[in-house]
């Protein structure tokens, strides 16, 4: 049986919190000798084959020009443990700082770009920037995923989503459904 809900008005620059249920990630970048670590909350993925994904990314944030210069960035999933660092390198600049030097960050090598992976995130998606179009108007970048590394364990991570206001949730249970799906959709 399904729930009718009882709704109230709610503010329409607040509907994020419903709509971010990706898990954060942290997206390195480097431009010559410069390299940053950014908390990211929104991104969608764009398509399947090339695997495409589009995030904004304000341009007062010292990763823009990072990423622009350089065409290039990782997107790191970090897991639960890791809260407290996203949440601190969320609130500082890399203008100022070395991010994988403040919180104690481990670089790694990325195969196919320049970027540095953070090596005590779950996964790794190095990108490269693919289609510029929308960067000017909206600062938003279209990245393809050209190399990605996934820890083998566990399976379902305990990833970290934010909810808007400085709540946050951890991944939840899983739920196998592949048997209603069809093959084409897996």
């Amino acid at each position: 049986m399904s729930t009718s809900y009882r709704k109230t008005s709610f503010p329409v620059s607040d509907v994020r919190r419903f709509l971010e249920p990706g898990p954060i990630v942290l997206v390195s970048s480097c431009y010559k000798d410069q390299r940053n670590i950014m908390t990211m909350g929104w991104y969608t993925v764009m398509e399947f084959t090339p695997s495409l994904i589009g995030c904004m990314i304000t341009a007062s944030n010292h990763s823009f020009e990072l990423i622009k210069k350089s065409k290039a960035c990782v997107i790191n999933i970090p897991t639960y443990d890791l809260i407290d660092t996203v949440i601190g390198i969320g609130n500082t600049s890399g203008a100022t700082i070395d991010k994988f030097e403040a919180f104690g960050l481990t670089p790694g090598k990325s195969l196919q770009v320049k970027a540095p992976l953070i090596k005590e995130c779950y996964a790794n998606f190095e990108c490269k920037v693919v289609d510029t179009k929308l960067l000017n108007k909206y600062n938003f970048f279209i990245l393809e995923v050209v190399e990605a590394h996934v820890a083998k364990t566990p399976k379902y991570p305990e990833t970290v989503h934010y909810r808007g206001d400085g709540v946050f949730m951890v991944s939840g249970k899983n739920i196998n459904k592949r048997k209603l799906f069809k093959k084409s959709m897996l």
